[in-house]
Protein backbone atom coordinates (compact mmCIF):
# COMPACT_ATOMS: atom_id res chain seq x y z
CA UNK A 1 0.00 0.00 0.00
CA UNK A 2 1.10 3.05 -0.53
CA UNK A 3 1.37 6.45 1.45
CA UNK A 4 -1.58 8.07 -0.30
CA UNK A 5 -3.49 5.20 0.39
CA UNK A 6 -2.33 4.98 4.15
CA UNK A 7 -2.95 8.41 4.40
CA UNK A 8 -6.82 8.20 2.99
CA UNK A 9 -7.31 5.17 5.35
CA UNK A 10 -5.88 6.97 8.28
CA UNK A 11 -8.45 9.86 7.90
CA UNK A 12 -11.20 7.45 7.12
CA UNK A 13 -10.29 5.78 10.83
CA UNK A 14 -10.54 9.37 12.37
CA UNK A 15 -13.93 9.95 10.68
CA UNK A 16 -15.21 6.68 12.02
CA UNK A 17 -13.76 7.29 15.45
CA UNK A 18 -15.60 10.35 15.31
CA UNK A 19 -18.66 8.52 14.44
CA UNK A 20 -18.43 6.03 16.62
CA UNK A 21 -17.72 8.48 19.90
CA UNK A 22 -21.33 10.21 18.53
CA UNK A 23 -23.26 6.98 18.29
CA UNK A 24 -21.58 6.04 21.85
CA UNK A 25 -22.62 9.63 23.46
CA UNK A 26 -26.49 8.88 21.86
CA UNK A 27 -26.50 4.98 23.53
CA UNK A 28 -25.64 6.76 27.05
CA UNK A 29 -28.45 9.14 26.66
CA UNK A 30 -30.67 6.62 25.30
CA UNK A 31 -29.88 4.23 28.11
CA UNK A 32 -29.73 6.99 30.92
CA UNK A 33 -33.65 7.94 29.89
CA UNK A 34 -34.68 4.64 30.01
CA UNK A 35 -33.34 4.11 32.81
CA UNK A 36 -35.00 6.96 34.68
CA UNK A 37 -38.17 5.74 32.93
CA UNK A 38 -40.33 3.98 36.15
CA UNK A 39 -40.93 0.65 35.71
CA UNK A 40 -44.47 1.02 34.34
CA UNK A 41 -43.37 3.05 31.38
CA UNK A 42 -40.11 0.72 30.96
CA UNK A 43 -42.61 -2.06 30.07
CA UNK A 44 -44.95 0.17 27.62
CA UNK A 45 -44.97 0.62 23.97
CA UNK A 46 -42.46 3.53 24.40
CA UNK A 47 -40.29 1.73 26.59
CA UNK A 48 -39.78 -1.15 24.47
CA UNK A 49 -39.23 1.11 21.38
CA UNK A 50 -36.65 3.01 23.44
CA UNK A 51 -35.11 -0.83 24.40
CA UNK A 52 -35.06 -1.86 20.49
CA UNK A 53 -33.33 1.93 20.06
CA UNK A 54 -30.22 0.97 22.16
CA UNK A 55 -29.98 -2.57 21.35
CA UNK A 56 -29.24 -1.54 17.61
CA UNK A 57 -27.22 1.25 18.80
CA UNK A 58 -25.14 -1.12 20.69
CA UNK A 59 -25.32 -3.52 17.74
CA UNK A 60 -23.67 -0.04 15.83
CA UNK A 61 -21.01 0.43 18.29
CA UNK A 62 -20.19 -3.11 17.98
CA UNK A 63 -19.60 -2.71 13.79
CA UNK A 64 -17.54 0.22 14.10
CA UNK A 65 -15.72 -0.73 16.97
CA UNK A 66 -14.72 -4.17 14.78
CA UNK A 67 -14.18 -2.38 11.58
CA UNK A 68 -11.61 0.25 13.30
CA UNK A 69 -9.75 -3.13 14.50
CA UNK A 70 -9.68 -4.24 10.46
CA UNK A 71 -8.75 -1.02 9.90
CA UNK A 72 -6.20 -0.81 12.39
CA UNK A 73 -4.42 -4.18 11.00
CA UNK A 74 -3.83 -2.73 7.56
Amino acid sequence: MNNDRRKTISQQIFAVEDVLSRLQETLEAEQEAFDNMPENLQNSERGETMSENISSLENAVSSLESALEDLGSL
